[in-house]
């Protein structure tokens, strides 16, 4: 089965959708197949984190590994290419992962899963002139700026007020600079740290940030995230004007960026107590949405298609 002009379209403007709402998903595209199987190369489908598919990348048999390849891609962040086959080829390159597949329609595909994840938020507290700079460095990088105001930035403009952490999207990861220069440092680092940011900086002195985290401490804030406040904040490179702190900040944040996780949001089904392999031909079947399932004793097999259901029985339970 190929992708129609018009199915295609479908598919990517829903990937469109999610990427502008801020959704992580997974683009799944069959790059090999050798018949009988029923999806064409060329086609495509969007795969969200819960295990959602839109669009056509094989039958029961393929969906899913493709659904829980889609959702490691999305946890890992890297791309992979998986090879469903009767046949083990024995000369897989990087990236590939090879899964046995005996089921009855026969024929190999290779799928090539492409992980698509929300640019993570830089937030800058503050109206001043190292915020402008880390905002416009941000862009630059790939980040989602986002400016906000502390309590008496009364000449903010263009900013969420007021520090409204609640409107920033839930998936993406938020990196958090106060820079107001001791404009209501406190109430902007409280703040912030609810947010549970990837990182949290406070732009100013050694002496500042001790009577901030004093003040802190008297709220109840605990000496393991007060440890997390990176202050002064940046690498020490001998900056001096607004552009090279915001540089310095940039600097501390990217390995952070590098290494974190993507936020995604719970699957609808939890794959590793409802996954079972088929006892037939090897393939994964999702318990939860299994149209072909057998209770042996206290077990409950999963078959991929009724052929491996029949298979089984005439196996195993014909006497």
């Amino acid at each position: 089965m190929t992708t129609s002009s018009d199915d295609l379209f479908g598919i990517l403007n829903r990937a469109a959708e999610l990427r502008r709402s801020g959704t992580p998903f997974a683009l799944a595209t069959v790059t090999v197949s050798q018949r009988p199987t029923s999806a064409r190369v060329g086609a495509k489908a969007v795969v969200t984190a819960d295990g959602a598919i839109f669009g056509w990348v094989g039958g029961a048999c393929s969906q899913p590994s493709v659904a829980r390849h889609a959702r490691e891609a999305l946890e890992s962040g890297e791309a992979r290419v998986i090879r469903l086959s009767p046949d083990a080829s024995g000369d897989l390159r990087d990236g590939v992962v090879e899964l046995g597949m005996t089921c009855h329609s026969g024929g190999t595909l290779e799928i090539f899963i492409e992980p698509f994840l929300p640019a993570p938020y830089l937030i800058a507290i503050g109206d001043s002139p190292v915020a402008t700079a880390l905002l416009a460095l941000g862009a630059s990088l790939g980040f989602e700026t986002v400016a906000m105001a502390a309590a008496g930035d009364v000449e903010a403009s263009e900013v969420y007020p007021d520090l409204a952490f609640d409107r920033i999207s839930p998936n993406r990861v938020p990196f958090v600079v106060v820079a107001t220069m001791g404009t209501d440092d406190e109430h902007a680092l409280l703040a912030a740290l609810e947010a549970q940011p990837a990182y949290v900086a406070l732009v100013g002195s050694q002496r500042r940030y001790e009577s901030v985290s004093d003040y802190l401490r008297s709220r109840g804030v605990s000496e393991e995230a007060l440890a997390s406040i990176h202050s002064p904040a940046g690498l020490d490179i001998r900056a001096e004007t607004p552009a090279e702190i915001a540089l310095s900040i940039l600097a501390e944040i990217i390995p952070i960026r590098r290494e974190m996780k993507a936020r995604l949001p719970e699957p609808v089904a939890e794959p590793e107590s409802t996954i079972l392999i088929d006892p037939v031909c090897g393939m994964e079947v999702d318990l939860t949405t299994a149209k072909f399932t057998l209770v042996v004793g206290d077990e409950t097999l999963g078959f991929c298609c009724p052929a491996c259901l029949r298979t089984y029985e005439r196996e195993h339970l014909t006497a």
